[in-house]
């Protein structure tokens, strides 16, 4: 039987006290922008992280866009990226005017092939953005031996990676910058939010970007002892965190273990679920590496099946499950398409895995029944059409 009510594809796990925490600084009234509880927000991320230092960001795009500009990323430089990624990874080499360029992915865990890094790399390559899709992190000493030898450097996506790790090591403790995400569906949420970590005089420079290219910010200015004097050395943006959101980051990076455990618990069962299916395949973990698991994707095999992608999402809807794409890639986009004459077959794993994929639901809030349901409906679906 379909379930009764719609089940979401990565609905946020809140308790209590996110909600007295945001509720606390409204009460309070005193800083609702970025204010003490962002500085404390920053300082026990890079506690949990490892990271030498970092600075709350509305969004992880502010925290690729000012790790690039720092490095002086500008028009005739290339960036090089993977194209199973979200928009906004290329999206910010564009708003420099740099050129985006793109090495496809490995087939069994769509991270960026090193290999193809290696081909693809040219005397005006600037920057590697390499993406940790899904949580699991790249192979980042080769990727940066690679930067090394090819004289440019790198800035990490890292939007899905709280709490991933490299053997003992989390993802954000390098000496590249690190953007993070903190969005509505990520494993941890502040609703709007990101950060950025790395060394510390590269995390200044961001810092002063960040607002406006200021450099005092308003916890400077206007906090008992501040002063109102700043200067702008450089035009920047506004990409603060405000301390609402803070707060509830605060709370989210004191329960990350407790919500990852739970996130494993379907992970786990997924697992053992799809183990040995003729239906579906997952993606691969490689052995030395912890990862966050954001996405949970599976991937259809379609030889055994009498309907497409699109269609085993509509059959899934119609037994209210929700799920996504995880992503369109970047060389398919129509702005990308047509500017640098990519063809869906210019990046052949990746646009194979776009055909087949889809992002199950999974979130630290969903229970073992919820997964049941999920498995169930998957099971049945690939019964009624298989060939």
């Amino acid at each position: 039987m379909p379930r009764a009510e719609f089940l979401p594809f990565a609905p946020p796990c809140l308790s209590d006290a996110e909600v007295d925490a945001v509720s606390e600084v409204v009460k309070t009234g005193v800083w609702l922008s970025s204010g003490p509880k962002t500085k404390e927000f920053e300082d026990s991320f890079c506690k949990k992280t490892g990271a030498e230092s970092a600075l709350a960001l509305n969004s992880a795009t502010a925290g690729l866009h000012l790790g690039l500009a720092v490095h002086g990323v500008k028009a005739g430089d290339e960036v090089l990226t993977t194209p199973m990624t979200f928009c906004a990874t290329a999206n910010v080499a564009e708003l420099l005017g740099a050129t985006v360029t793109l090495a496809d992915v490995e087939p069994d865990t769509l991270l960026i092939d090193t290999k193809e890094i290696e081909k693809k790399l040219t005397k005006r390559t600037k920057a590697i953005i390499p993406v940790h899709y899904a949580g699991h992190a790249c192979d980042m000493d080769r990727i940066n031996g690679l930067a090394r030898g090819g004289n440019c450097l790198v800035v990490e996506d890292a939007a899905h990676c709280m709490p991933s790790k490299v053997g003992d090591k989390y993802v954000g403790s390098s000496k590249n910058l690190t953007a993070f995400s903190f969005y509505a569906n990520k494993n941890m949420t502040t609703g709007e939010g990101g950060m950025i970590t790395g060394p510390k005089d590269l995390v200044d420079e961001c810092r002063v970007l960040a607002l406006h290219g200021m450099t005092r910010n308003a916890w400077d200015r206007f906090a008992k002892g501040g002063t109102w004097k700043y200067d702008v050395p450089a035009p920047g943006y506004k990409y603060n965190m405000t301390d609402i959101a803070a707060a509830m980051g605060v709370v989210q990076l004191k329960r990350i273990d407790e919500l990852y455990d739970k996130r494993m618990k379907l992970v786990n069962f997924y697992d053992k679920s799809f183990a040995g299916s003729q239906f579906i395949t997952t993606l691969k973990v490689k052995p030395g590496y912890q990862s966050a698991h954001h996405l949970y994707v599976i991937f259809l095999n379609l030889e055994k099946l009498s309907l497409d992608r699109d269609g085993f999402i509509t059959q899934m809807t119609e037994r209210n499950i929700g799920s996504s794409v995880h992503y369109t890639p970047v060389h398919m986009l129509s702005y990308y398409a047509k500017k640098y004459g990519w063809k869906p077959e210019s990046f052949p794993n990746a646009h194979r895995a776009f055909q087949r994929m889809i992002s199950i639901p999974l979130s630290s809030k969903l229970t073992t029944k919820d997964a049941e349901d999920v498995v169930q409906a998957i099971e049945d679906i690939c019964l009624k059409f298989k060939r």
